[in-house]
């Protein structure tokens, strides 16, 4: 592929992904803010709402990669020449039902943390902190709902605006809820809670008014459409829940061990996921703009995005780990002064380091998949990965070897590179036999972008 060309489809894709990459990175400071105030309290409050988040990440996330499946198919649609405007109240009702069943899965999940043997004084911020976020999944959902709806037509500005707005908006509330000011008494680790209750309620009925607002909406029912969704989300759902319960599933097993461990798992999380919303943002752009080509039928185009895609995801996380290896100690700093936590997340950082690269060629490689509409090898290559091979390899390494977190994250990295392996040897056959059908249209009349 000449230079121009390449320079071509980064492009193109960059126009989708550059709004994508500001809102997720907001979201993801929208949780940077989280532990950042929850350090500045205590160690004991950072602690608790790891915990807390590690077990709610690992229910709700199901709920998320339903609805991440809005995008992709209505992407299909659009290059399929059909109406794709009409689903936006089939959306909605989705992203409803869904949010009902997920409350009360992490409602039921509350007592359970009796059971868990957690440090006796944690308990009661665990408990708290998953209450108020049982109920605030509506306004999560909502706004994830209407963000890939949005996406879909290429509108990607002000969603993702919205979002780095919120970043200002829930530190602010952060600060007053949990150190307290004025009337309001410190709260605590509630406070984080009830600060991320507003935030997600604000996104989501900020989205819903400015859709009322770009598009008019005639009410819809299509019972495809929803089995459409699960034909292609359940697997993205069920792989990214393989994929966030082995992540999480180590705050809450170290948190076993010690608070301390679940503190430092959130932070490096929290560091990883910050430099992972740009390969994020750029696997959405692929979803889309493979999805379109690949309603069109159009396989040049198809595979052109696909490899720009990985050169950009791969390349960007490759900068992005020689910064971790790089400022190990700066980046520590800027969450917290406990040299406990500095002793354990320090080294650690050198082993992300490596992880980065793969997690970034990975997360295309998904994408890629989710614009071909096969998903299903997604889930298989992620439970491989992290389940059959990083969760007992992990466990070896951290309690038989001593290694304690770090066993873990040497697993991690190994069990990325075999997903990587597995993906691009489905991929490579997958494309060879591609056909193409049709020419792809330079321009869908009814992309609805501004």
């Amino acid at each position: 592929m000449s230079r121009m060309k390449f320079r071509h489809y980064a492009r193109e894709l960059l126009n989708i992904a550059l709004p994508i990459i500001m809102g997720n990175l907001g979201f993801i400071l929208i949780g940077a803010g989280d532990v950042l105030i929850a350090g500045r309290h205590s160690t004991d409050t950072l602690a608790a709402i790891s915990i807390a988040t590690a077990i709610t990440n690992c229910i709700q996330t199901f709920g998320i990669g339903l609805i991440a499946s809005v995008s992709p198919l209505l992407s299909n649609y659009r290059g399929e020449r059909k109406s794709a405007k009409k689903y936006f109240y089939p959306t909605i009702r989705f992203s409803m039902l869904l949010g009902v069943i997920i409350m009360f899965a992490v409602l039921a999940a509350i007592p359970l943390i009796d059971f868990l043997h957690f440090e006796e004084k944690l308990v009661p911020m665990i408990k708290e902190y998953m209450l108020i976020t049982a109920f605030a999944t509506f306004g999560g959902y909502l706004h994830a709902a209407l963000k890939e709806f949005l996406q879909a037509f290429e509108i990607v500005l002000v969603p993702n605006l919205v979002t780095v707005f919120s970043v200002f908006l829930n530190i602010a509330l952060n600060i007053t809820f949990v150190f307290g000011l004025g009337p309001i008494h410190s709260m605590g680790a509630v406070g984080l809670a009830w600060a991320s209750f507003i935030v997600r309620y604000f996104m989501g009925f900020f989205l819903l008014i400015y859709c009322f607002k770009i598009m008019k909406f005639h009410d819809y029912k299509d019972f495809d459409y929803y089995k459409n969704l699960m034909k292609i989300g359940l697997p993205i759902s069920l792989a990214i829940i393989v994929e966030f319960i082995a992540f999480n599933s180590v705050a809450i097993i170290m948190g076993r061990v010690s608070g301390v461990y679940a503190a430092a798992q959130n932070l490096i999380c929290t560091l990883t996921t910050i430099s992972f919303m740009v390969p994020l943002a750029i696997s959405n752009a692929i979803a889309v703009k493979v999805g379109f080509a690949n309603g069109a039928g159009n396989v040049y185009e198809l595979k052109r995005y696909a490899f720009v895609g990985l050169v950009m995801s791969v390349g960007f996380m490759m900068c992005s780990s020689v910064v971790f290896s790089t400022f190990p100690n700066f980046l520590v700093g800027l969450f917290t002064a406990d040299q406990n936590l500095f002793k354990i997340s320090v080294p650690i950082l050198y082993i992300l380091s490596i992880f980065q690269v793969f997690d970034g060629l990975q997360v295309a490689l998904a994408g890629i998949f989710k614009g071909m509409k096969q998903t299903t090898i997604v889930l298989i290559s992620n439970f491989t990965a992290y389940w059959l091979l990083f969760l007992p390899l992990g466990s070896y390494l951290a309690f038989k070897m001593n290694m304690n977190l770090k066993g873990f994250w040497y697993g991690l990295v190994i069990a990325a590179i075999t997903l990587c392996i597995i993906m691009l040897s489905v991929l490579g056959k997958e494309l060879k036999n591609l056909k193409s059908t049709v020419p792809l249209v330079a321009q869908n009349p009814e992309s609805g972008a501004k």
